[in-house]
């Protein structure tokens, strides 16, 4: 079920100019970034892309939603790591991106941090707002 306007805790904000060859910074500018396609797409490369800041936010995002279910367990995610690999691909008439979320739960034994990732996959924030719209695979 979506939020509401009301529900809003946070309101991040970022503003691009020049699109995927450009630059890109937050309101606050904690974040100012210049952005470029990435060489094996024509580009020069010397930048991020915005495929990468996307994987660092999910991979963030996805460990907090791991810090969360993992205290209901009592499970320790010390040492722990998540990894967002972010695919972008031609996709009909444009393109789309693809998503795969790896965890290393080195405390927890392999059934229970299977688990625990599939139980963070329905809580995590960019889980929901990337279900049923891309293919997101857990390994």
């Amino acid at each position: 079920m979506p939020i509401q306007q009301s529900d809003v805790l946070y309101t991040a904000v970022a503003t691009a100019e020049g699109g995927r060859d450009g630059r890109v910074a937050t309101d606050d500018g904690r974040l100012d970034v210049v952005v470029n396609p990435p060489q094996v797409m024509g580009g020069s490369g010397a930048g991020t892309n915005p495929e990468q800041l996307f994987a660092a936010g999910y991979s963030a995002c996805f460990q907090g939603a791991l810090g969360v279910v993992a205290r209901e367990t009592g499970a320790d995610l010390t040492g722990s790591t998540v990894t967002a690999k972010v695919g972008l691909g031609k996709n009909g008439d444009g393109f789309g991106i693809i998503v795969e979320i790896s965890a290393d739960l080195p405390k927890v034994d392999r059934g229970a941090a299977r688990s625990l990732v599939e139980k963070a996959h329905e809580v995590c924030p960019y889980s929901k707002a990337t279900r049923g719209n891309i293919t997101v695979t857990l390994v």
